[in-house]
């Protein structure tokens, strides 16, 4: 039961950040602001070594997730100023 509280919360998590990062694929444009996408990233990152650490799989894949749509919006922010 509390595996399913928490993948239903990790894939409700992660789908916020699909359209905004296809948006920024597509328009290769992320309105987001910098300093807020590089502290998600750093702190998603920190959370997957952390989730990994301690066993985790839920945390370990919503953060690992997190950590790579959000990574995107950064990559796209550095490249396309």
């Amino acid at each position: 039961m509390k595996e399913a509280v928490g993948l239903i919360g990790m894939l409700l998590l992660v789908s916020s950040w699909i359209p905004q990062t296809l948006e920024t694929i597509k328009n290769k444009k992320c309105p987001l602001n910098l300093e807020f996408i590089m502290v998600y990233v750093t702190a998603s990152t920190l959370l997957t070594i952390y989730s990994y650490l301690i066993g985790d799989i839920v945390f370990l894949t919503l953060n690992s997730l997190a950590a790579f749509q959000s990574g995107i919006n950064l990559y796209v922010k550095l490249r396309y100023k």
